[in-house]
């Protein structure tokens, strides 16, 4: 009989799984180990989040640089007809005539004052002549054959262009050389209209 009830506690004895039989330095380490895992994870993220502040605050300094900078751009744009303007009024008007010499004179420090101006916000003027072509900065209007100089060299300018802080404002428009042709001659778009 009393091996009967030593069978019998046997059977009623729980059958550990190896799992469950953790000592509680293991217990510690596994939570130790979670804890580490957690703190990486809430570190990382807060390294993301500092980097991402640094990165918004650069943003807006450059944006508020750029508008500093270029903030006179749609304002010197509308001028620039102003100046193209003065500037055709003393090609036109003759350096000779005593009856406009004091206009021509007024004209000329107006022109010299306006300019003086734009250059001081960094408004420079693009007046390539004689240099090589630059679609950056020209506009071409037409083409012409010349043996004389170089092809791709503005051999005219129609307006100049203008740049502001260095950007573009508006491109100089010019004509360009192109080699002489061998082939005979035919009327240019010009002679035709």
């Amino acid at each position: 009989m009393a091996d009967e009830q030593k069978q019998e506690l046997n059977d009623q004895e729980p059958v550990l799984n190896p799992e469950q039989n953790n000592t509680p330095a293991d217990d510690l380490a596994a939570r130790v180990s979670a804890l580490e895992e957690q703190l990486a994870t809430a570190q990382d993220q807060a390294l993301r989040a500092a980097a991402d502040v640094q990165n918004a605050r650069r943003r807006a300094e450059q944006e508020i640089e750029k508008a500093h900078k270029f903030g006179l751009e749609r304002f010197a744009t509308e001028l620039l007809p102003l100046l193209d303007s003065l500037e055709r009024g003393m090609e036109l008007s003759d350096a000779n005539d005593p009856a406009i010499k004091p206009m021509r004179e007024g004209m000329e420090l107006t022109l010299k004052m306006f300019t003086d101006t734009l250059a001081r916000f960094q408004i420079v003027a693009v007046d390539p002549h004689g240099e090589p072509f630059d679609p950056e900065l020209h506009q071409a209007m037409a083409m012409e054959e010349r043996d004389n100089v170089e092809p791709n060299t503005v051999i005219r300018v129609f307006q100049k262009g203008y740049t502001l802080s260095g950007r573009l404002l508006r491109p100089a428009m010019v004509v360009v050389s192109t080699p002489a042709s061998d082939r005979p001659e035919s009327p240019s778009i010009d002679e035709k209209a």
